[in-house]
């Protein structure tokens, strides 16, 4: 059984421990979650609880804990141009991270119950497209969310190479979900008090894979008078890419290439400031949980000698941070490719074109 890990001071802290604790095990998915900043999806005055192992929800709007997206992430074994569906798609956080490793040429696609969810999924969505660094550093594919309630999904729909479940799916529902998968595809949801990795093997052969014991609200299912016909989901289309989209994304990628060849030539490394040394404490897995909404959260216990020896060390820690500070060279991070894209010498609302609309 797993156990929860420590509290980030930010996101890149989160994921050291994340890391530590083996739920990130590969670099992709470990880019991914670096690049999408956890609280950027909380609301204002929430934002201090993001970097907690713990899930959190306000009113329709919810985000699971972090280990279970890291396992959820893991299990979906995504690979570029991959296709994906998440059901109770949420703020759209698993979303985006997702769209960071299928890249432009796969498909993004989201059903979440609740309008006034899916329109703060958009809002964040826009938010990390026009003002995110991390935009210019991949190669995205952009989610499309659509409002439903996702055991109503058209029986003519197209299959899915990847797809996640964000909700409890009760035993008579799971070939629902098989259905909507492609061969040799991965489901990932959790049912029977399980987060399962489900594999297509055949046309109706399966493989499947218990990876962590969760508790998730089930999914809701329509109320309906008898004889009422359900509103059925139609899933977004898949389209394919106009002349004008495609030639955007290999310029930008063939500048981004060529920056990337041009400072491993020049041997440039550029230093970052380095974040304050700070004792870590080591958790012991233990099979203990407690309910947070929801949510079966996996919750570890400090043994009163590893706090005592926190303490002890918090003003060492405190003098560490202030030589840090003063010891390392602290240079402005530069947006390699929007520079190039600048100097090209094509028409302003072109190069406004190739950056996205990009302020920054």
């Amino acid at each position: 059984m797993g156990g929860a890990v420590s509290a980030g001071e930010d996101n890149d802290d989160l994921i050291d421990n994340l890391k530590e604790a083996q739920y990130i095990r590969t670099e992709k998915v470990e880019q991914a979650f670096r690049a999408i900043d956890r609280g950027d999806y909380y609301l204002d005055g929430y934002r201090d609880s993001a970097y907690k192992d713990l899930a959190w929800k306000h009113g329709n709007i919810h985000l699971s804990a972090p280990c279970i997206y890291s396992e959820v992430m893991e299990a979906l074994k995504l690979q570029p141009g991959l296709s994906f569906l998440n059901l109770g798609s949420g703020t759209g956080y698993l979303s985006t991270m997702v769209g960071l490793i299928i890249g432009p040429f796969g498909v993004n696609h989201g059903v979440e119950l609740h309008k006034d969810v899916v329109e703060y999924a958009r809002e964040k969505l826009d938010d990390f497209i026009k003002n995110s660094d991390s935009f210019d550093k991949f190669e995205f594919c952009e989610p499309v969310f659509v409002v439903g309630n996702c055991l109503e999904i058209s029986t003519d729909s197209h299959q899915y190479d990847r797809i996640y479940c964000g909700a409890g799916v009760q035993k008579d529902h799971e070939n629902y979900m098989k259905v909507l998968l492609k061969i040799g595809g991965i489901l990932v949801m959790p049912i029977e008090d399980q987060l399962t990795q489900i594999t297509r093997t055949g046309q109706c052969t399966w493989e499947s894979k218990n990876i962590l014991a969760v508790s998730f609200a089930p999914l809701v299912q329509q109320n309906r008078a008898d004889g009422e016909k359900p509103d059925t989901v139609q899933l977004p289309p898949v389209t394919v890419r106009s002349l004008q989209d495609l030639s955007r994304i290999y310029i930008r990628r063939t500048l981004r290439n060529l920056a990337n060849e041009d400072s491993q030539g020049k041997g440039t490394v550029q230093r970052v400031p380095q974040k304050r040394k700070r004792r870590r404490c080591r958790r012991r897995r233990i099979n203990t949980y407690v309910f947070v909404g929801n949510q079966l959260i996996p919750q570890m216990v400090e043994s009163e000698e590893e706090e005592h020896a926190e303490e002890e060390h918090k003003e060492v820690e405190e003098e560490e941070e202030e030589r840090d500070i003063g010891d390392i060279e602290i240079l402005k991070q530069v947006n390699v490719l929007r520079d190039q894209i600048m100097a090209l010498p094509l028409p302003e609302s072109l190069k406004a074109y190739l950056l996205y609309y990009r302020e920054k």
